[in-house]
């Protein structure tokens, strides 16, 4: 078979095809190089100085700086909460070549806790090796004074010193002041809400009670900002500029720290609260409710031990009892009753009735006894108030009845909150159709109206209550907030004051109806049977007020009440409210006892001893104390 014949190669189409692949290619190359390029102008032209941030935002870390709270001081410039050097037992792990050995001579040397331990090799696990971890926090002088004496032997190991808040007065001013504790994660949420979080990024702590919750915002300050260079583990190298916090603005309060001092001398032991105030600006001088207990077992993080002691205590003194503590109002309210009856008409100064010491409605079997059992015989609207008449009360709420009662009472502020300046505060009760509709389903009878006038029944009040009512009646109606903090201070000491508040003024048809009720409380303590005569006593000073007595525990019908038979705790509270001086009045007092028996024997011998500190350096003019003439402060007439 022939060979095939092989073609004659084409070199000229070779070249061509050599040719048009390698212009292909060169466009190609010259394409690509061209997206190349492109991408490092817009990288280093076009988006520099984005990527300039980002870079930066690697290498440059903004770090919050926690403000100094705001200190807080009495009316006489006390400090009453301050911030005090904190120190910290610290580790630097990186730093520590055998940590378990440092930790064991640490131990031996200290005395850390197994909890304590425990608790380092928990925060230990989160927390990058270069960054300190507390061992042991709260370290007294001595401790401080040890370690430093054998630092040499602890490379990585250091004492850290920060401020925290401190409470030199500890549970005398608990219940007014409150205390800080650690942000928790509901305190978080709530910033979060009130946009408020960035404010916080630095801060431990935040107000939670009292005056340190209520007044947060003036108390905290302003959060500063400092720029750090860090390297790509985060470690900080140099700083590069700072912004400094805006410390919070230090706080003057109403407080008087002396005469608080000594309402809880005066009430140690018992159950109770007192309540003092201007009577001429609702400044609230002494609040006191006891028992109390230390706020700074909580700034620091309190036990669950402590904590379940506080809340399973039977005299329960985690409450206010000043602002939370619900009671009857008692007698205590007689002076109100009594000029609302002359305003409303239903009564004149001269209207008397025959008190045998029993009160029945017509074709009603049950009877209401008086506290005095053969009665108070003839006896007038101030009678009735000087000795406390109960029979007199029964008729006077019977012709009022529990509509005007309740409209009345809640224009002196029962039933309702005062305003103070403290979240932890109660309304109350003040009763009426509607409110025993939506609590019990019931209608309201005559039968519920009848104790109602003598501050029983369903009637509830808070001292802090009680004590705004009287200063309405004092002031002719004006009705003043009560209010805690005084103002703030300025860097240079001086003090801006906070303006007073008010609500709407009652109005008052006959001012001589309220004269009727102011001398008969001023009887009460001066008058010959005046239930606070033997407390008051002798006094340098005038004064007024209204005891009370309220009953916890229903007698029947044909019993008669005896202490010794009752548990304890269903005993009678006192009350006394009281005001002085008379003729120009500064100061009210109201003080509620529990469960320790009548207000004129407990409750009036408290209020005095009050008054007396209070006035303990005034010198008073005999015509004040022993006539009842001019009275022009009050408008008073005998």
């Amino acid at each position: 078979m022939p060979r095939k014949r092989q073609a004659i190669r084409d070199h000229s189409a070779e070249a061509n095809l050599f040719a048009r692949r390698a212009t292909i290619a060169f466009i190609i190359v010259v394409a690509m190089l061209g997206i190349v390029l492109n991408n490092l102008y817009s990288l280093q032209v076009t988006q520099f100085e984005d990527y300039q941030t980002r870079s930066n935002g690697n290498r440059i870390k903004v770090l919050p700086i926690a403000p100094n709270r705001g200190l807080i001081y009495d009316r006489n410039g006390v400090l009453l909460a301050e911030n005090r050097p904190v120190f910290s037992l610290e580790v630097i792990p990186e730093q520590v070549d055998d940590i378990d050995q440092t930790l064991a001579d640490l131990t031996e040397l200290m005395g850390i806790t197994n909890d304590e331990l425990e608790r380092f090799q928990s925060a230990l696990k989160g927390t990058r090796r270069f960054k300190p971890v507390a061992l042991r926090t709260q370290l007294s002088e001595e401790e401080v004074a040890l370690f430093s004496a054998s630092k040499h032997k602890f490379p990585g190991v250091q004492i850290e010193a920060r401020l925290a808040r401190h409470y030199p007065y500890k549970e005398t001013l608990t219940h007014a002041l409150g205390y800080v504790a650690r942000i928790n994660k509901r305190d978080l949420q709530k910033l979060v809400e009130a946009g408020q979080e960035d404010n916080y990024a630095a801060t431990h702590d935040i107000g939670k009670l009292g005056i340190e919750k209520y007044h947060e915002e003036l108390l905290h300050g302003k959060v500063g900002y400092q720029q750090v260079e860090v390297n790509n583990q985060g470690r900080i190298i140099r700083v590069l500029s700072v912004e400094p916090p805006t410390p919070g603005k230090d706080i003057v309060l109403n407080l008087d720290l002396e005469l608080q001092l000594e309402a809880q001398r005066i009430i140690e032991g018992m159950r109770g609260a007192v309540v003092v105030t201007d009577v001429k600006t609702g400044g609230v001088l002494a609040l006191y409710s006891n028992p109390s207990y230390d706020p700074n077992l909580f700034v620091h993080g309190i036990s669950s031990k402590n904590y379940s002691a506080l809340l399973n205590s039977p005299d329960r003194p985690l409450i206010n009892r000043a602002t939370q503590g619900q009671y009857p109002p008692a007698s205590t309210i007689k002076p109100h009753l009594g000029f609302i009856g002359l305003e409303e008409g239903v009564i004149t100064k001269d209207y008397t009735i025959n008190d045998t010491g029993r009160y029945q409605l017509p074709n009603v079997s049950h009877v209401w006894r008086d506290w005095r059992r053969w009665g108070h015989g003839k006896v007038d609207v101030s009678k009735a108030i000087e000795v406390s008449c109960d029979t007199y009360y029964y008729e006077l709420a019977y012709k009022l009845g529990i509509d005007k009662i309740s409209e009345s009472m809640y224009e002196f502020g029962f039933g309702d909150f005062t305003g103070i300046d403290l979240y932890e505060e109660s309304d109350a009760n003040m009763p009426s159709r509607g409110w025993k509709r939506a609590r019990f389903n019931q209608p309201w009878y005559i039968g519920d109206t009848i104790p109602v006038g003598i501050g029983q029944s369903y009637w509830t009040t808070t001292p802090v209550q009680l004590n705004t009512s009287v200063n309405t009646l004092i002031n002719a109606g004006e009705r003043y907030i009560p209010q805690i903090i005084r103002g703030y201070m300025n860097t240079d000491s001086s003090v801006d004051l906070i303006p007073l508040k008010s609500l709407r003024p009652i109005e008052i048809k006959n001012r001589k109806n309220l004269d009727v009720v102011l001398n008969a409380m001023r009887d009460v303590v001066s008058g010959e049977e005046g239930g606070a005569r033997h407390a008051f006593a002798d006094t340098p000073y005038d004064s007024a007020g209204k005891t009370g007595t309220a009953q916890l525990f229903t007698v029947g019908q044909n019993e008669k009440y005896d202490a010794s038979k009752i548990d304890e705790r269903l005993r009678d509270n006192a009350m006394y409210v009281g005001f002085a001086p008379f003729n120009d009045p500064e100061i009210s007092v109201t003080v509620v006892l529990e469960n320790v028996g009548g207000g004129s024997k407990n409750a009036a011998p408290v209020a005095r001893q009050i008054m007396d500190f209070y006035f303990r350096d005034r010198v008073f003019e005999t015509a004040d104390v022993n006539t009842a003439s001019s009275h022009n402060k009050l408008g008073v007439n005998q």
